[in-house]
């Protein structure tokens, strides 16, 4: 399938944010007719349309959505889902799940072509475009039954198909159905961006909606920004034998650290990937097959020809058409307006995931689920806490990062710790030649934990038990006191840990206080 111009849609769409069961949302939502608990919901029917009562309407079949309403559901309460496109949303259908499975295809490519060090030789392998569509829409296939219509029909919901809106601050009208509700949740998450440059709306071009369809050889890909999606691609689609030119206006990943983005950024462009930072997007010119783009940089006005493009210059909250006016809801061009509790300025809706125009991870709006069900349903004070909330970039090697950055620890806390260890140092890495790569936590002078970032093999992975100490407020001596089976790469962030003890076995105090205890032998 060829590229073609795409509109960002507005509305009720879906939510990155995902459970178990459901992943990220987009822009476009999720499609399906289903019949929930009509007696329970208050179902009255009148000439042409229906009116429905129900403890809980949800807008929006993402990840976030999909995870308030299995638990709401399974709490007895009455609920609506409404959706206009496609169950799952956007990480489901264009984000998290196809964009992992056409870099698990990369990554076999990869490891064919560089498997001489372990003494097996290399070949260049023949990549079917084709059969790496089929992998990856076979992998949304096998999750899809998780956020199918069907499942959640099953679980009790009531799923309408249609665009939701506000008419009043206490009523939704999606197609034939009219929604009162004691509760409301807007879950509508995020579109691409499409920038206004000049020539792009004559050029065919893909967005993260669309590249997952192409099922065609890509010879020479141009991608218009450097952020986690455009270098997650960029490396995809390099190791699958196109040819990439990542264009980005400012620094490529430039909202995480530069020590650890320098070492994925180096690796990239070892593998061929052209990364032009600081270069401005001024036109678009061409067509299908031939596509120049023509960029601004220091060093003046350039033009990088290649056969397709793709638009991955960030996103923005699916909000049109919701009536958020009608129902007092505020809200500017970031997002739908919310506080920690996650609740608008109408005190009987909520707003989660993208839409709010905070973290944009499928996560994000799971763990935004879990706050509205502990606040609607048991009257919790649960509030949403972003300094605990982890992130990964999944290039090979990883970026993962939870808490503050060197530099957010300095500016706010003043003198901190900075605990590093590498790869090359762990013996997993060494044996599986994985050694690229290293740990870095930050903590204040008592050893309180205030981040980490790592880079490296499995750093999502490993990053996770320091998701867990932030979240606990743990100081760093409980990170040396559980014990890693050897040889795993979780030993990096035990011995990270006792990095921060390191200057007590020279400390004289320590070794007078030692000599003394040799007297009682």
């Amino acid at each position: 399938m060829q590229p073609h111009n795409v509109t960002a849609s507005g509305g009720a769409a879906v939510s990155p944010g995902a459970s178990l069961a459901a992943k990220d949302a987009s822009a476009k939502g999720s499609g399906g007719a289903g019949s929930g608990s009509a007696t329970r919901s208050g179902t009255t029917q009148a000439a042409g349309s229906e009116t429905i009562n129900c403890d809980l309407c949800i807008i929006g079949a993402g990840s976030g959505g999909l995870s308030v309403a299995a638990a709401a559901a399974a709490f007895g309460q009455s609920v609506v889902l409404i959706e206009k496109h496609k169950m799952g949303g956007d990480c489901l259908n264009y984000g998290c799940v196809p964009s992992k499975a056409m870099i698990a295809a990369g990554k076999r490519a990869h490891a064919m072509r560089t498997s001489a060090a372990f003494g097996i030789a290399p070949v260049e392998p023949v990549i079917d475009p084709k059969g790496v569509h089929d992998h990856v829409h076979q992998v949304i296939a096998a999750i899809a039954p998780n956020d199918s219509v069907e499942r959640f029909t099953g679980l009790g919901v009531r799923v309408i198909t249609a665009a939701g809106r506000f008419i009043d601050k206490r009523t939704v009208v999606a197609g034939e159905h009219q929604i009162t509700a004691r509760r409301f949740v807007i879950a509508t998450g995020s579109s691409p961006v499409v920038p206004p440059i000049p020539g792009l709306d004559s050029v065919p071009y893909f967005t993260n909606e669309t590249i997952f369809d192409n099922a065609s050889k890509i010879d020479h890909l141009i991608i218009v920004g450097g952020g986690p999606i455009g270098m997650e691609l960029a490396q995809a689609h390099r190791r699958l034998g196109a040819r990439v030119t990542v264009v980005e206006g400012l620094k490529a990943l430039g909202k995480d650290d530069p020590e650890m983005t320098a070492i994925v950024l180096r690796q990239l462009r070892t593998e061929g990937i052209e990364i032009r930072e600081g270069a401005k997007v001024e036109r678009v010119d061409g067509g299908l097959g031939a596509v120049k783009v023509t960029v601004a940089t220091a060093d003046g006005t350039e033009i990088v020809e290649g056969t397709h493009v793709l638009i991955a210059a960030g996103r923005k909250p699916n909000m049109s058409d919701l009536g958020l006016d009608a129902a007092g809801i505020k809200f500017d061009k970031r997002g739908i307006t919310v506080g920690p509790t996650l609740v608008t300025s109408n005190a009987s809706v909520f707003a989660i995931g993208d839409v709010t125009g905070g973290l944009q991870f499928t996560h994000v709006a799971n763990y935004h689920a879990g706050i509205v069900i502990r606040r609607a349903l048991f009257k919790l004070p649960a509030k949403a806490d972003t300094s605990v909330v982890p992130w990964v970039t999944y290039t090979e090697p990883e970026l993962a990062n939870v808490g503050l950055s060197e530099d957010a620890a300095r500016a706010k806390h003043g003198k901190i710790n900075v605990l590093r260890w590498p790869y090359h140092e762990n013996d997993r890495a060494q044996a599986e030649r994985t050694t690229e790569g290293h740990v870095k936590v930050v903590t204040d002078p008592k050893g309180r934990i205030l981040g980490c970032s790592i880079v490296g093999e499995h750093a999502g992975e490993l990053i996770q038990i320091w998701s867990l100490a932030i979240s606990q407020k743990m100081k760093i001596k409980a990170m040396t006191e559980w014990i890693s089976p050897y040889p795993t790469l979780g030993e990096v962030n035990k011995r990270a840990a006792y990095k921060f003890f390191a200057t007590a076995a020279s400390n004289p105090l320590v070794r007078k206080a030692i000599s003394f205890l040799k007297k009682f032998g």
